[in-house]
Order: C-alpha cells, then sequence, then structure tokens
C-alpha cells in the first residue's frame, strides 16, 4: 500500500507542476524537463506515469474537470425550480472560479486554445451533465429559451470566466452584490 501512495504523489506532483508551468509560462514555455524539476524528480520519472507531454495536459485537463464538476454540482438539488437549481450550479461555479484561480485558470486556457486533444475535451463535457440536462428540462417546461447549450453556456457561464480573471487581476472586487447582479443578468439572458 505505502509503493501505492508514493505514486499517487509521485503523479500528483507532476500534475501539479504542469499545472503551475502551464498558467504562469504557456503550454509551450512548459517542457518536460521543467516540469520534472519542479515536481522534483527526475524527467525518465514522468514516463512512468503519461505517455508523453500531450497525455500529462490531457489527464490534467481531465481531473480538473472533475474537480470543477464535483463543485459545480455541490449540493445541487435536481427537485428544486429551473431557476433555484439554476443559481445554484451558477453560484457554485463562481465560488469554485473565485477559490480555485489556478485550476480556473487552466481550464479557461484549455478553452480558448487546442491544448487539449478534441476526444478529450468532448470527454470532459460528460461532466456537466447535470447543468445540460437541467437546461434540456428547462426547454421542455419552456421556462428556459429553446437555444443551443453552447450559447446558454456562454451567456451564463463563461462570463465568470472574465469577472473572475479581473479580480485576480485586482481590476474588479466581486462583492457579493455584484455576484447577485451578475447572476440575475445571465438568468434573464436565457429565461422565456
Amino acid at each position: 500500500m505505502a509503493i501505492r501512495q508514493k505514486c499517487d504523489k509521485k503523479r500528483a506532483a507532476l500534475l501539479n507542476a504542469t499545472l503551475q508551468l502551464v498558467n504562469n509560462q504557456g503550454f509551450h514555455a512548459a517542457p518536460m524537463s521543467k516540469i520534472a524539476k519542479l515536481a522534483q524528480m527526475s524527467p525518465a520519472t514522468i514516463y512512468i506515469y503519461f505517455e508523453n507531454k500531450q497525455d500529462l495536459i490531457n489527464q490534467l485537463y481531465l481531473e480538473m474537470k472533475v474537480l470543477f464538476s464535483t463543485n459545480a454540482f455541490k449540493n445541487y438539488n435536481e427537485k428544486q425550480s429551473i431557476k433555484e437549481s439554476f443559481k445554484q450550479i451558477w453560484y457554485n461555479i463562481a465560488h469554485f472560479k473565485l477559490q480555485q484561480t489556478e485550476e480556473s485558470n487552466f481550464l479557461s486556457q484549455c478553452d480558448n486554445t487546442p491544448i487539449v486533444d478534441d476526444a478529450i475535451k468532448k470527454e470532459g463535457l460528460k461532466h456537466l451533465q447535470p447543468l445540460l440536462d437541467l437546461w434540456e428540462r428547462g426547454k421542455q417546461e419552456q421556462i428556459i429559451k429553446p437555444i443551443s447549450p453552447y450559447l446558454l453556456y456562454a451567456f451564463t457561464i463563461y462570463p465568470l470566466a472574465f469577472l473572475t480573471n479581473k479580480q485576480y487581476k485586482n481590476s474588479c472586487e466581486l462583492k457579493q452584490e455584484t455576484l447577485n447582479a451578475a447572476f440575475e443578468i445571465a438568468w434573464d439572458s436565457i429565461k422565456l
């Protein structure tokens, strides 16, 4: 059992080093040698856990998606109204983006660049299924506009990345009052 824990710790150290380097220097400025150095292990050790750099990035992305969705759907109750259910998810995502900035920044980079394989991105989408199901239910009940999930995401969730990035850079302070207004604007953009 101790060997397994040691292996898990090394894998986690490699993922964490990759997260830090990609966030601070970009994907192309994060070679395997720097990742290994930051993780305090030999570059050859990386290949015990990952096939190559792309596999490392893909696995990090999936782990961040799991973390994101775990937070996004915390205390989610699909028996609530569409608006209350969406509100719970929306605020959970806002808090994730505000409190877990490294992970959130990495996911934003992945959304805006081709660093993650398309098949892996599709796999990552599965973690958002409860939100997609909620939106579908909202459309069927004629509460949410009958538009694509991409538009729903673009007008409700994606603005959070902009706002939290501005706070991260000390350009805008996201007080509860601001978050409440942002939620109402997001909701108004998709409700019928």
